[in-house]
């Protein structure tokens, strides 16, 4: 079983997934796919979707269920020891980003402070 939904893309990418997939609701699309074709629908996805998002989840065998991946979206997939989490932008930083600011790096590994409350809560 797999899950695309795309956001904010061309009208012609809708028609071009609608050849393999189910649109169930505007923008959401099911069905079932071999690994294969899987990935070289995504890759059209990510080619296709512009400066709109995608998101494809389909079913594994993991703890979890389930695999996603995310293109174009500020919310980024992290694994936290084999779970796939998602990690959303702090709205403060969100803002200045917005305004064109530079946001500082940190020093484990060039990330971005201001991802979630604990971070601003290992600050004080």
């Amino acid at each position: 079983m797999v899950v695309i939904v795309v956001a904010a893309c061309p009208p012609g990418l809708r028609g071009e997934l609608t050849r393999w997939l189910l649109e169930i609701a505007p923008g959401t699309f099911v069905g079932r796919l071999s690994k294969r074709v899987r990935e070289r629908v995504w890759q059209r996805v990510v080619a296709g979707v512009g400066s709109g998002r995608a998101t494809m989840i389909w079913t594994a065998r993991n703890e979890q269920g389930l695999e996603f991946q995310t293109h174009g979206d500020p919310w980024k997939v992290t694994d936290f020891d084999g779970l796939k989490l998602i990690t959303r932008p702090h709205p403060e930083q969100t803002q200045l980003r917005r305004r064109g600011e530079k946001l500082a790096e940190s020093e484990n590994g060039g990330l971005q402070q201001g991802w979630s409350m604990a971070s601003r809560n290992r600050r004080r």
